[in-house]
């Protein structure tokens, strides 16, 4: 079996079950691979952590820790695409997210703003940040009428050419993240990223 890391040809297997390469001498553990490779498959398939854990039979949390990984990993191998095609951009438009279940007036602190660009077909998302209260602003009705008017005016210029593909990813985000309950404001970029990744290679399998 190759070394995992270093791509040499030779490992040997140690007492423990792991593997240890014969030119980097480090160790892996294949085992941990294949368990890695099929939770992968799972959450591939649109499988949510609490129902490939009943399916596989392992621990939710441990099933929960690997998908928090594969989206980080997603998030990573974005950045690493767009910078490969950034100068391919034809267009870009800004989206603020609440859940349909909240209201704007009460909850505007909980909007989440991020940029969609659009190239070949394929969408990239970056966060933007939130609109701040003004420090010299005591009266919370009249910070949320300043936080609105930012909302509605304070808008990036965008490209007309590649709307659709933009909104086609907001649709399919909007219908994407219902499945998820109470997602952190830590973790929403990974989220978003792990629609990102499935819009961009449903459009590429269609395309």
């Amino acid at each position: 079996m190759k070394c995992i890391y270093c791509d040499h040809p030779y490992t040997y297997l140690l007492g423990d079950d792991q593997r240890k390469c014969g030119n980097c001498k480090r160790k892996f553990s294949q085992k941990k691979l294949e368990r890695e490779a099929k939770l992968f498959t799972h959450f591939k398939n649109g499988n949510t952590a609490r129902e490939t854990a009943l399916n596989t039979k392992m621990h939710f949390s441990t099933v929960q820790k690997y998908f928090e990984k594969f989206r980080r990993n997603l998030a990573l191998e974005a950045d690493t695409l767009y910078r490969d095609n950034a100068h391919r951009v034809t267009g870009y438009d800004e989206y603020l997210y609440l859940p349909k279940s909240l209201k704007i007036e009460e909850n505007i602190h909980k909007l989440q703003h991020f940029l969609t660009l659009s190239y070949d077909s394929k969408v990239y998302n970056l966060m933007m940040p939130r609109a701040r209260a003004m420090p010299l602003e005591d009266d919370e009705e009249k910070e949320n009428k300043l936080r609105l008017k930012y909302l509605k005016f304070n808008k990036v210029a965008k490209h007309s050419t590649a709307q659709s593909t933009i909104t086609n990813f907001w649709d399919y985000f909007e219908a994407f993240i219902l499945q998820y309950k109470g997602v952190s404001d830590e973790q929403f970029i990974f989220y978003l990223k792990e629609a990102e990744w499935r819009f961009n290679t449903i459009s590429n399998i269609s395309s």
